[in-house]
């Protein structure tokens, strides 16, 4: 980061209240992630791509904590000195306790062709999930139809059609064991709430930590462990292939798989 100066909501000028000035100074070294940089998987003048932790929300919502796309906009004024408001585009999210890949763009004319590739099904994303059972079939496919709870903030899947349920289609494969999980890569075809979670529960595969669709107890960070390995599209602009791929989280189970892949005497994914 720059040395450029931080102006702490709420420190006023010649204020005699230093009690108030730490405790907003506090907050926000908190929030802001110093180590953003080290998180930026991919980076041209169109668009960037942040390793998302568990704990960040991409765009901002009812609990008010200050979103992943915020902290980019801050990175990049203070990467290339910028003046002014710094255009970063959210294209696409995910759940705030899943971890990977999230896409921003940085100019207009990439966020909307970017927005139209993901409804053209043009961006195929791969994601690693921890499970709690092994699935009955090495590999497959799952096809459910998932109705949101907007109360709940939940969706439930049904083996046929329902009424306001949408169809919702993935690829599942398992790619190695430890002694008490599984990890699954999951190739998504739709994009609906919560999708990979509800439809692993479905078939008796929870996600570790997912206390909401079927796992007995949560993780300590709340987090699950789902994550955004893999995304590869035409670049919009550039109209070249790329391939980015995300580290899991420095996290015990996860380098315990990491660990497994890397030491199997044939090659498993990426």
């Amino acid at each position: 980061m720059s040395s450029t100066k931080k102006h702490f909501p709420g420190a006023k000028e010649g204020s005699d209240n230093k009690e108030n000035i730490l405790n907003n100074i506090r907050k926000y070294d908190s929030a802001f992630p110093i180590n953003l940089s080290s998180r930026v998987l991919y980076e041209d003048n169109h668009i960037i791509a942040i390793n998302k932790l568990p704990s960040d929300i991409v765009q901002g919502d009812k609990t008010g904590d200050t979103p992943l796309s915020d902290f980019v906009k801050q990175y990049l004024k203070e990467k290339y000195n910028k003046p002014g408001e710094v255009f970063v585009g959210t294209v696409h999210r995910i759940d705030r306790p899943v971890s990977g890949i999230v896409i921003f763009a940085k100019t207009s004319k990439a966020l909307a062709r970017l927005n139209l590739m993901f409804q053209n099904k043009e961006i195929q994303k791969t994601y690693w999930a921890i499970v709690k059972n092994k699935p009955l079939k090495t590999s497959g496919t799952l096809v459910h139809y998932l109705k949101k709870n907007e109360i709940k903030n939940t969706s439930k899947a049904f083996e046929k059609e329902t009424p306001g349920a949408l169809r919702s289609e993935l690829d599942f494969e398992l790619i190695c064991s430890s002694k008490s999980f599984y990890l699954l890569e999951i190739r998504p075809h739709t994009g609906r709430h919560h999708q990979i979670r509800v439809q692993l529960s479905k078939m008796c595969c929870p996600i570790k930590g997912d206390v909401k669709y079927g796992f007995d107890r949560g993780n300590k960070d709340a987090s699950i462990h789902l994550h955004a390995r893999k995304v590869e599209f035409m670049h919009p602009v550039k109209k070249e292939m790329l391939v980015i791929v995300a580290a899991p989280p420095e996290e015990l189970l996860w380098n315990e798989f990491l660990k497994i892949i890397a030491s199997s005497p044939k090659p498993l994914v990426l």
